[in-house]
């Protein structure tokens, strides 16, 4: 791993505590130019780990309260005419930057929701016949209170697959929520990171991360798991192509971490629940008949 890699994971930890692994995965969906979605109950500190996220890569986070009112111009902006000659100005939304902020996603109405599926498939929204590019690096990070919370709406699976992670953070453990008790404001400690990182420096190490080499064998593999899924009587639908895609530019970001030039099936085992849970529901889903997690299932060979 890189020396900037790793002073930002020490900068997050200082923060966020006892979170490594889900810092990582999120930086491995980060790198494969993907999104997060994060879905966990309130107060275990998914805003906070959003903001800690965005400041350790210095870049530009607007965040985005989902409610049942809001409105997809709210997103994307909107457009009114200037007082001067009467032609129609834009103002951009706050999906305009580089990290945008989807604060409990489910909260807001499918309506509402669906103004970020074009940017975060094409990075870039359509308005009033026009075509916007967003910037660059666009990374949409998500929270999500579960489906079973009052006041909620459940994310239809076109867009759920637009996430090309979805982790969980959980409670802490004991000591780091001892610290939480007895430590100073979390919010203030943000205040103090400072990154190493800058836009160009990232995007540097995206086409690095792009570069990772995939073998043969390993592709093998990724179609093995990929079609493990698609067997009947397993889910009710398999990895999409999309899905498979997403699955190996996570596992490359994972190599990169690693501080490996080539993929190994260790890197899918690493990345496969956070890429492949949200899209799978299993036959037995409600049924008594849990299916096993997919790692588990599909063996390293």
């Amino acid at each position: 791993m890189s020396t900037f890699l790793t002073q930002m994971l020490l900068a997050a930890e200082t923060v966020v505590l006892g979170k490594r692994k889900q810092m990582e995965l999120a930086l491995c969906c980060l790198l494969a130019r993907g999104h997060l979605l994060i879905e966990d109950v309130p107060g275990v500190g998914k805003t906070l780990f959003a903001h800690v996220l965005a400041r350790v890569l210095g870049l530009k986070l607007q965040r985005i309260q989902f409610t049942s009112d809001l409105l997809p111009a709210d997103i994307v902006g909107f457009s009114i005419p200037n007082q001067k000659d009467g032609r129609l100005e834009f103002h951009p939304g706050p999906i305009f930057s580089q990290v945008v902020l989807a604060d409990e996603i489910n909260r807001a109405t499918p309506k509402a929701q669906s103004a970020l599926l074009e940017a975060m498939e094409e990075h870039q929204v359509t308005t009033d016949g026009s075509t916007r590019n967003l910037p660059e690096p666009f990374f949409v990070i998500a929270t999500q209170n579960p489906f079973t919370s009052t006041g909620t709406f459940r994310l239809p699976e076109s867009q759920l697959d637009r996430f090309l992670m979805r982790i969980t953070l959980g409670y802490p453990h004991a000591s780091a929520e001892r610290t939480l008790l007895t430590g100073e404001d979390r919010r203030h400690l943000l205040n103090q990171i400072s990154s190493p990182f800058d836009p160009t420096t990232l995007k540097e190490i995206m086409i690095q991360v792009s570069a990772v080499t995939v073998t043969e064998p390993l592709l093998d593999y990724l179609q093995a798991v990929i079609a493990h899924t698609r067997q009947p009587g397993r889910y009710l639908t398999g990895l999409s192509p999309r899905a498979g895609m997403a699955l190996l530019a996570a596992a490359k970001a994972h190599a990169f971490l690693a501080g490996r030039k080539g993929v190994v099936p260790e890197d899918v085992q690493a990345v496969l629940p956070a890429v492949a849970d949200h899209r799978l529901v299993p036959l037995g889903h409600n049924t008594g008949n849990p299916q096993q997690p997919l790692a588990t299932v599909v063996a390293i060979p």
